[in-house]
């Protein structure tokens, strides 16, 4: 038991270690906390440095593996559609709850304006798009500050490789390895996670004070809250729709939720989640097909914590959102940084570092949207698990396809 804990929660339990004693060192040392900076960034460097091949290797891969998934046709554009739009009723309810009880007003500013020009009036949405989405040269793609483009020829790549089949068969083999190694780099990586985060959030601390850590607490209880509204209320309102009971649809609930919060991964829970979809009746060639693959593109409870890391930074940075045209930048962001998370394991920051270059800010800045994510990481993972079991019921629902025999 003992054995089974530690593997399922050493890695989260001693970044927050790691959190924890720089931020007891942060308020001690004040200013001379800046002497921690240099080892804070040299893990960030280590991490930035794999960012690139990881975003490569793993976005074409999911791409292939998408196409051999097995979920064809009008069924996986259905699966495409129901993940898009139960992701869009998280990130909306969300972003109107966390404006409702907003713990970001406390923050606003801290960091400069850095983020002004995203927010401003008068950008040209076209152009802002095109910059956004594309590059005019090869060689930028080969850099950080433009994930987005990076992720957009990655997948391309990927697609063409998957189309090919036979043909690119070497490629593909040579993406499924690469990824595998670059996987295992930042794996290495991340083991100094405690330690490098914990230096980056001492300096942290000891430049703004030991109150940036009560905000990150009441962010913790907003994004619990949001997280247990979506899903206790959302996933009911998913039954209903479906008709299923939701004495049963609860029943079957459980041991995915339990088997959430005593892994903290939602890979572990795929087995339980394919094993209740059909308990309640889903089709073996949708549960087959759609629950890995919701395993990893489809994140609600992500989402939700995505929408804090933005508030967080555009509250930090001076430029809180203003209108639907704020709102519908956060909530993009945060259905993008729910799928990079999804598509790339292991993440090694890549989620934050899209967050950063969308809004232009500093790539280190990453650490500290990280230590958002490390503590909702529960939370999210129960939401997450929870909304891979309702998905399926939805397909189901809305592409009929024989029923397993009872």
């Amino acid at each position: 038991m003992k054995n089974t804990f530690l593997k399922n929660y050493g890695a989260t339990l001693l970044l927050l270690v790691g959190l924890v004693v720089g931020g007891v060192l942060g308020a001690a040392l004040g200013d001379g906390a800046r002497v921690l900076r240099a080892p804070g960034m040299l893990f960030l460097n280590l991490v930035f440095m794999l960012v690139v091949p990881l975003v490569f290797f793993s976005v074409a891969h999911s791409l292939v593996v998408m196409q051999r998934s097995g979920a064809v046709g009008r069924i996986l554009a259905t699966a495409l559609g129901v993940f898009l739009a139960m992701s869009l009723v998280a990130g909306v309810f969300s972003f109107g709850f966390m404006s409702a009880w907003n713990p970001f007003t406390r923050i606003l500013g801290q960091g400069g304006d850095a983020a002004g020009s995203v927010m401003a009036e008068g950008v040209d949405l076209g152009d802002a798009l095109v910059s956004a989405l594309t590059v005019d040269d090869f060689a930028l793609l080969l850099s950080r500050e433009h994930l987005l483009p990076l992720i957009l020829f990655s997948a391309l790549f990927g697609l063409a490789v998957a189309l090919l089949g036979q043909k690119a068969a070497l490629v593909e083999r040579f993406i499924a390895e690469g990824e595998a190694v670059v996987i295992k780099m930042m794996d290495l990586v991340m083991k100094l996670a405690p330690i490098g985060i914990g230096c980056y959030f001492a300096d942290t601390v000891g430049a703004l004070g030991g109150q940036i850590v009560g905000d990150y607490f009441e962010i913790f209880l907003v994004v619990c809250a949001a997280s247990a509204v979506c899903y206790l209320v959302f996933l009911s309102l998913y039954a209903l729709f479906c008709h299923v009971p939701l004495g049963r649809f609860w029943k079957e609930m459980l041991p995915p939720s339990a088997t959430a919060v005593g892994t903290c991964s939602s890979a572990a829970c795929m087995p339980v989640n394919m094993t209740a979809a059909r308990r309640l009746g889903v089709s073996d060639k949708i549960v087959d097909g759609i629950v890995p693959l919701g395993t990893n593109l489809h994140k609600n409870g992500s989402v939700v914590t995505s929408v804090a890391k933005v508030l967080f930074a555009l509250y930090f940075f001076g430029a809180p959102p203003q209108g639907l045209g704020g709102a519908a930048l956060v909530i993009f962001l945060a259905l993008l940084e729910s799928i990079v998370v999804g598509a790339i394991p292991v993440g090694g920051m890549t989620g934050e570092l899209l967050i950063c270059a969308v809004l232009g800010l500093d790539p280190s800045f990453a650490a500290a949207l990280l230590i958002i994510g490390t503590i909702c990481d529960i939370p999210a993972t129960l939401l997450n698990v929870a909304g891979n079991l309702a998905a399926p019921l939805l397909v189901q629902r809305l592409v009929p396809v024989d029923k397993p025999a009872k």
